[in-house]
């Protein structure tokens, strides 16, 4: 499957309309099967049933669900809008994909579905009497999942959306992201170069960011034409109609960076921006640097004097440790899947900086938080030799952005514990 398909089918499993359109479908397709294989079935299966007692618990289902979905449609709106408000909206996309509440949604919009077609069913006498018991059971059946679904949505409401489940969410979108780009840097390409691509020039027929690259597609064109393509824009970049998303050059000549021969036709400048998805807003699925940012964002609003919660930027620099500890651990794939694709890696200094800046700029006058920030940095440090002076570097710019707002004494104790540790 290619990697365009596979993206694809990911993002629509994390549609809570789809979930809910697939329950839908199911419970329609059983209710309305339940006639047709009660008059199929070569034995009979019939319960002495009360009088009208399959409809009257599908009223009663009926009628709770759909209070029962209106109830968590509002919960779920006011844990978004109490995570944009109180966290980052970067936050908001995590908890929409929360897997728990599209299924107790769907499982209550199935479940509604599912009395409402039955009630519809037996006013127009399409059961006899052993569809109206393969339906009564089915019905017990539903009563069960509604009830294990409610029971474990009321337990998911205590924490969702709270400050803890956000950094907990972004944390495992931030590691997971990371964890893919560290052990495939380029994505199955080959390094590219270091400086100036010179080549003919795809850029975007519309402005907004990447958020998935095909490398797969881009390595079919690329063979297919027996040229390179140099990728120019990676998932989080903004793409715009100047800037190219992607440069062709002669792969005899893709070292040297010079242009081959042969303008490109339409078709195949369709078929490389066929392999860029541009969209308004960034996603996590392929951006290693939005989840960091997410976590910086939350800590640095933590920081801000309307707010004043320096634990939570204490948790934010414990989660960002974390996140950069697993990936400098991660060993990445050698393998070169898509050898006409060169891909530029992200740059270790472009990480450091979005996950700490925010932080030593907006806590520079909060020694608590400094001297976590501090020790974070030393030990990150001491845990990858080869991105030592990165770390190093952020701990001394932190440094002298914190002596200039504290007082002597916090100056002086901060100082001690980057000399300790940078000792």
């Amino acid at each position: 499957m290619k990697g365009a398909a596979r993206a694809f089918l990911f993002r629509l499993s994390k549609r809570v309309w789809a979930r809910a359109a697939l329950v839908t479908a199911i419970s329609i397709v059983f209710v309305l099967a339940a006639g047709w294989v009660g008059r199929v079935l070569p034995f009979r299966v019939i319960i002495d049933l009360g009088q009208d007692s399959v409809g009257s618990i599908l009223q009663i289902i009926a009628s709770s669900m759909l209070a029962v979905t209106t109830f968590s449609i509002t919960a779920m709106v006011t844990a978004y809008s109490s995570a944009a408000t109180t966290a980052t909206p970067r936050a908001t996309q995590l908890l929409v994909e929360d897997t728990t509440s599209q299924n107790a949604l769907s499982t209550f919009v199935g479940g509604f579905t599912f009395s409402l077609v039955g009630i519809i069913a037996l006013s127009t006498g399409y059961y006899g009497d052993q569809g109206r018991t393969i339906l009564f059971l089915g019905t017990l059946v539903m009563v069960a999942v509604i009830v294990v679904t409610l029971l474990r949505w009321i337990a998911h409401l205590s924490n969702f959306g709270r400050m803890g489940d956000i950094i907990d969410r972004v944390e495992a979108a931030a590691s997971e992201a990371l964890g893919a780009y560290a052990t495939a840097p380029t994505l199955g390409a080959r390094t590219a170069p270091s400086g100036e691509v010179r080549g003919e020039r795809v850029p975007s027929n519309e402005s907004g960011y990447v958020t998935f690259v095909d490398v797969e597609a881009l390595e079919t064109t690329a063979a297919r034409l027996g040229r390179d393509i140099h990728i120019s824009a990676l998932a989080g970049s903004f793409a715009d109609t100047v800037a190219p998303l992607a440069v062709v050059v002669e792969a005899s000549a893709a070292s040297a960076g010079t242009l081959g021969s042969g303008a490109l036709d339409d078709a195949t400048r369709e078929a490389i921006l066929g392999a860029f998805r541009i969209e308004s807003h960034r996603t996590y699925e392929q951006d290693p640097r939005l989840g960091v940012i997410a976590l910086a964002e939350i800590g640095s609003r933590a920081l801000s004097p309307a707010t004043n919660d320096p634990g939570t930027a204490i948790e934010i620099v414990g989660a960002l440790q974390r996140v950069l500890s697993k990936t400098l651990r991660t060993e990445p794939d050698a393998e070169v899947k898509n050898p006409h694709v060169r891909i530029r890696p992200i740059e270790w200094d472009d990480l450091v900086v979005d996950a700490f800046r925010p932080l030593a700029r907006d806590g520079a006058g909060m020694i608590e938080v400094q001297i976590r920030l501090q020790k974070c940095l030393a030990s990150l440090a001491a845990a990858s030799p080869q991105h030592a002076a990165v770390f190093e570097g952020a701990a001394d710019h932190a440094l002298r952005r914190s002596v200039a707002e504290l007082d002597d004494a916090d100056a002086a104790a901060l100082s001690d514990v980057h000399a300790r540790f940078r000792g």
